[in-house]
């Protein structure tokens, strides 16, 4: 074999193993690409949310992204530390829960709620139902207990045969110390904004003074310099709750300032001693009492004041998002808009929306206007449990038969599947809903 072919062999068996090697490494390219694109799938996949059948769906709004995940899971035992009568009533009673792992318990944004799944049999039937009710944090944030502070509801006044409500007349009568609690981790969107500095106006009414003393036992613990006004209403002394702990701030902190207003005193009520201010919490106090100058104000109150309180407020000119305020159930604020800027007419695909209540058997045109579907049912006679009205509790869950809804803010409670929550949602095209 001469040198010539030798080499000429040699440099074959080179080009080969360049070429097998090549081969190998845009087959290794190839599945790697797969497996990337088969995991994209699959993520992609468990991002989006699966509707129950073809025919129903849900989606969040851009709103509603960016929620921080909850700071525990579901439902966490607690157990009741102490009671404590707040009012000469004993009509409003505190209770403190320690966590049943006895582990340091997360934050929270002074304001917010929790959620309480209750095991309540009722006296008539002897059933025992599984009941979802919200109540607000009362105490600035602590290591090692949560306070929530709850008004027994009796019947409607001249209704007697209208039921008192059922899970505060449980709390009163039933919820003692060392009983265990399933609560759910503080949530809702009603809270302390402290992107700015400003002067905050709180409007307390009745027990709506739970979210504020949150947050003003939590500015003031933190030793905050910011300026706050608190206007607490309530009809006489007795129902007056925490009287000596505000009075206790107000002598201690010159940036609080307690007005506390009786709209209905007693005799042994003395004006300018128990109270300031003859009469309820309205815009004419508030005008008089601060200065003209930008304020932040929360309010939180029954259903007469907050109807008449918040669109006042807008009509003085302070501005919309200067404005918050914590809907109760729906007792409270049904029906309030916040001011929008003025828009051309609803096109004809959003005018033809029709909403269809399957177990109610009435089918309603959607009202662009409408701030959730719970609102369109309770405006149109159609009774839906709820409670929080804000996503969280899920009491006013609802099965989703055909169509699409759109959720206005991430939801908080666990949804099951082909269901949604009336309370957060708008629809996104005609709807049968369960109800």
């Amino acid at each position: 074999m001469s040198t010539g072919t030798l080499a000429l062999i040699i440099f074959v068996a080179i080009l080969a193993q360049v070429a097998i090697a090549a081969l190998i490494g845009l087959y290794r390219r190839k599945q790697q690409y797969q497996d990337l694109a088969s995991r994209m799938d699959e993520l992609q996949g468990a991002a989006e949310p699966q509707p129950a059948t073809s025919s129903a769906a849900v989606t969040v709004s851009s709103e509603a992204a960016g929620k921080a995940p909850p700071a525990w899971q579901g439902f966490k035992g607690f157990v009741v530390q102490r009671r404590v009568m707040e009012d000469t009533a004993e009509s409003i009673c505190s209770f403190y829960l320690v966590p049943v792992d006895g582990q340091p318990l997360p934050s929270f944004k002074p304001g917010q709620f929790l959620t309480f799944k209750l095991q309540i049999t009722d006296p008539i039937t002897c059933e025992t139902k599984s009941i979802v009710r919200c109540y607000s944090l009362s105490d600035s944030p602590q290591p090692d207990y949560y306070r929530v502070t709850i008004k027994r509801v009796p019947p409607p006044a001249n209704q007697q045969d209208i039921p008192p409500g059922c899970c505060s007349n449980y709390f009163h009568d039933h919820v003692q110390k060392g009983m265990q609690l399933s609560v759910k981790a503080p949530s809702g969107h009603f809270y302390l904004v402290e992107r700015e500095p400003l002067p905050i106006v709180l409007v307390g009414g009745g027990i709506g003074i739970t979210p504020m003393l949150s947050i003003i036992n939590t500015l003031l613990n933190s030793g905050s310099s910011r300026e706050i006004w608190l206007f607490y209403g309530v009809r006489n002394g007795t129902d007056h709750i925490m009287k000596r702990h505000l009075e206790t701030l107000q002598q201690a902190h010159a940036n609080f300032h307690l007005h506390i207003c009786y709209s209905r005193p007693r005799e042994t009520d003395k004006e300018g001693v128990d109270y300031q201010h003859r009469g309820h919490v309205d815009i004419k106090l508030l005008r008089l009492t601060l200065q003209l100058k930008r304020h932040q104000f929360y309010v939180c109150g029954p259903r007469a004041m907050m109807e008449s309180l918040v669109p006042a407020l807008e009509t003085w000119g302070v501005a919309t998002d200067d404005i918050y305020y914590e809907s109760f159930g729906p007792a409270t604020l049904p029906k309030h808009k916040r001011a929008k800027p003025q828009a051309g007419k609803p096109d004809a695909a959003e005018q033809a929306i029709t909403v269809t209540f399957s177990k109610s058997g009435k089918s309603i045109v959607w009202n662009p206007d409408a701030e959730s579907l719970l609102e369109l049912a309770e405006d149109n006679g159609i009774e839906v449990d709820s409670g929080c009205r804000a996503g969280s509790c899920g009491s006013c869950q609802t099965a989703l038969e055909s169509g699409e809804v759109d959720y206005t803010q991430e939801p908080d409670a666990d949804i099951e599947a082909g269901h949604c929550l009336l309370c957060i949602s708008k629809p996104k095209s005609d709807l049968t809903l369960t109800a």
